[in-house]
């Protein structure tokens, strides 16, 4: 009799343990959006002065790169411009004799003018007058288009001058390293002394204020989540201990995947399942690639 009521009372306990549902419909693992930032100028790293768990604000400085070289050559380009708006021609001024001539020469050509009038003159030397006049006006033409195209030639050298100049002048403000958000160094890839390149990655931030969790549905969840409806996150910290925090779905997949092997679903069956993203505020207890669960 105490055999059968030990068998009925397993019985009993394992019915109730099929029958059983988890208290959450979906599970994941926190994560953060993050920014890796890379060094945008070469040069010997002066100054890095933060370290693994700071947190940092955005725009703050997290390294300076040696500028000396950059300087130099900012030094020639400047020198460059200048020489070369030094030889301009001025215009005006090598223009003045051939204009003080033209007038000498149009007053010559009107007393000429006056003198055949009154017959005291020949008409070729009337019209020696004019064609010297028309002559003077001809090398002043050819002289304003010489010194016009020489003075554009220069002009435009001097402004891809300025151009380079300007480019380095970006190279000198990207040498000071600024970070793109307010956030926590989670990884440091460079330290000071070393040797920075473009591309190469400095280190790696994240805002850890607002981070969400990825968590995935089954297809027959679909039909109960859309973007902006508010959940309830649990994060599990071992044991009975567990913190609950309001959530919003901020992006559902649109493709279907396999479940990832860590990663448990309400419906043990499923193979395919869509990721799913909902935004927590933490308070500073959450912490990346923790687990947590979700509650529709």
């Amino acid at each position: 009799m105490k055999a059968y009521k030990i068998s009925l009372s397993l019985s009993v306990l394992l019915l109730a343990a099929c029958n059983s549902k988890p208290d959450y419909d979906a599970t994941g693992i926190f994560e953060a959006t993050t920014v890796t930032v890379s060094a945008e100028t070469s040069g010997k790293i002066l100054y890095m002065p933060i370290s693994e768990g700071d947190i940092v604000r955005k725009g703050q400085t997290i390294a300076v790169i040696d500028t000396t070289l950059l300087v130099l050559q900012k030094k020639q380009i400047e020198s460059q411009r200048q020489s070369a708006e030094s030889v301009s021609p001025d215009i005006a001024a090598q223009a003045a004799a051939l204009r003080s001539q033209i007038a000498h020469q149009q007053n010559e050509c009107e007393r000429f003018a006056r003198l055949l009038a009154d017959g005291a003159t020949t008409q070729k030397q009337y019209d020696d007058a004019q064609a010297q006049l028309n002559v003077l006006k001809g090398q002043l033409g050819a002289l304003l288009s010489t010194l016009g195209k020489n003075r554009a030639s220069i002009t435009d050298n001097a402004v891809a001058i300025q151009y380079q100049s300007e480019q380095i002048d970006e190279q000198l403000a990207k040498s000071v390293v600024q970070s793109p958000l307010a956030g926590t160094v989670l990884l440091k890839y460079a330290e000071t002394g070393e040797f920075a390149t473009p591309g190469r990655p400095l280190c790696k931030l994240a805002d850890l204020d607002n981070i969400y969790l990825r968590s995935y549905f089954t297809v027959s969840q679909l039909a109960d989540i859309k973007i902006g409806q508010k959940v309830t996150v649990i994060a599990d910290f071992g044991g009975d201990e567990q913190y609950e925090y309001p959530g919003t779905i901020t992006w559902i997949a649109q493709e279907s995947e396999f479940t990832p092997k860590s990663i448990q679903t309400r419906d043990s069956r499923a193979n395919l399942v869509y990721a799913v993203k909902i935004a927590v505020k933490n308070d500073g207890r959450l912490k990346l690639g923790q687990y947590g669960e979700v509650r529709l």
